[in-house]
């Protein structure tokens, strides 16, 4: 191979490479955006957030399959090694973490519609922590895989432990509500599992900051205990 044709090469890569990080930060604000418009609507009750975050998601789905098919090309024609590589499998496996937060925002977004079809639950406002938490999580990941900012990263397994613990308190509080007011169980059942939605976005977005942490480093701190948090 000539030195031109390296560079011809060379720069189909690297703009292969910036593409796919386009499309999967695009899909990152997308999805902060269905997040936010998810919590708007639970929390304000405003029945058009929750309209337009089931809106977003199918934009969501489209922009996965984009990731998927941009990274997959990349890896069969250009075969990239070391860090090169690692960037392309997290770009990849973060797109599937966003989608999956998509679906968890999107699940509470059908939650708040049909609870705001009932007389308001006072024990909502209770969410308000664990969902800033959680939102707040996701926006660390992002941008620790955006800046490169293995720190950060590593920061947040931690928080996620937080988040859970919170997220069993809130469950028994809103279990010990449903069985003294019997006449509005449906509605509680639709906040616990709104709750459980809630941490299922904190494990997702530490999976992304995971993945980040490994294409910083080459280091995989999964299923690994960190100092730090409770």
């Amino acid at each position: 191979m000539n030195l031109a044709t390296a560079r011809h090469t060379l720069g189909d890569f690297d703009d292969a490479l910036r593409t796919l990080r386009d499309t999967v930060l695009m899909m990152a604000s997308l999805t902060e955006r269905l997040l936010d418009s998810a919590g708007q609507g639970l929390f304000t009750r405003d029945f058009e957030a929750c309209e337009r975050a089931i809106a977003d998601d199918t934009e969501i789905d489209t922009l996965e399959k984009s990731v998927d098919e941009t990274g997959v090309a990349i890896l069969v024609r250009f075969q990239p090694l070391a860090n090169d590589l690692r960037e392309v499998v997290s770009a990849m496996k973060m797109g599937g973490n966003l989608e999956r937060v998509g679906d968890q925002a999107v699940s509470i977004a059908r939650r708040a519609r049909r609870l705001n079809e009932s007389p308001k639950l006072p024990e909502t406002a209770s969410l308000e922590d664990i969902y800033r938490r959680a939102t707040a999580i996701l926006r660390d990941s992002i941008r620790s895989f955006a800046d490169r900012d293995e720190e950060l990263g590593r920061s947040l397994k931690p928080r996620d432990r937080e988040l859970d613990t919170l997220h069993h308190r809130v469950i028994e509080d809103l279990t010990s509500r449903m069985a003294s007011d019997t006449s509005r169980i449906k509605d509680y059942l639709d906040l616990v599992l709104v709750v459980r939605n809630i941490e299922r976005i904190g494990d997702h977005a530490t999976n992304i900051a995971e993945d980040a942490v490994f294409a910083a480093s080459a280091e995989d701190i999964r299923h690994t205990a960190q100092t730090g948090g409770s």
